[in-house]
């Protein structure tokens, strides 16, 4: 099993960490923390990651060692949508909900993984290492899924040079990052009302299928604030 420790954001008096469990190459569970330092960050997120588990993970003698990696996330670019009236109870399935389609030309992408392959060194072996070890196959020409291809050329973007591909953190998908979403307003206790009126307070959208992978990572860290001020608050209890 290995653990990884992400520094997602910083500013003075605020640090947001992310912290994935994975085995076998495959993320199984990750949270957010944030406080004024980045060890408090951790130790918060930690400290949620545990409670999401359904069963604690027992020690060992020989725990792997946190991977650490600077990737701040992008500025949120808020894009104008007319508002939407709020259904006072919207059905299980609504049009809104439905991903925008996959481009057909995935040209410029590729062009940018290979830049990034040049920076950090990799051949072809080195590639086939990480794809294998994260996606389950070692060659890019299977990665049939835009968002896959995306949350990979992300990966590489925000690695070190001289990272090695045996050892480099796994992309937090948007598979990944919705089902985390859900975790946050389920543990905020929000109706769907709530959580569309958030989303259009600060991305002025209807729908978080709308958001970029970007974007959304955004939003699960407001929600995680909200989450984090509700608890720290007087009289209240983590």
């Amino acid at each position: 099993m290995q653990l990884n420790v992400q520094l997602l954001h910083a500013e003075p008096g605020s640090r947001v960490v992310l912290v994935q469990i994975s085995r076998a190459g495959q993320v199984i569970d990750a949270a957010l923390g944030e406080a004024a330092t980045a060890e408090a960050a951790e130790d918060r997120a930690r400290q949620r990651l545990g409670e999401h588990l359904p069963v604690a993970a027992p020690p060992t003698a020989s725990a792997p060692t946190p991977v650490r990696i600077s990737s701040a996330p992008p500025q949120v670019q808020p894009k104008p949508q007319a508002e939407r009236p709020a259904a006072p109870s919207p059905p299980p399935a609504q049009a809104i909900e439905e991903p925008p389609a996959d481009p057909e030309d995935w040209s410029s992408e590729l062009a940018r993984l290979d830049l990034q392959l040049q920076r950090l060194g990799w051949n072809r072996e080195q590639e086939a290492v990480y794809l294998e070890r994260v996606f389950g196959h070692p060659n890019r020409n299977r990665l049939t899924s835009y968002g896959d291809l995306l949350a990979y050329l992300q990966a590489l973007e925000g690695f070190a040079d001289g990272s090695e591909p045996a050892s480099a953190p796994p992309p937090l998908r948007r598979k990944e990052l919705l089902s985390q979403c859900e975790e946050l307003l389920s543990q905020l206790q929000w109706d769907p009302g709530q959580g569309r009126a958030f989303l259009e307070k600060h991305f002025d959208l209807a729908s978080r299928q709308l958001l970029s992978d970007s974007q959304l990572l955004q939003f699960n860290m407001l929600l995680e604030s909200e989450w984090l001020a509700r608890n720290d608050a007087p009289g209240t209890s983590p």
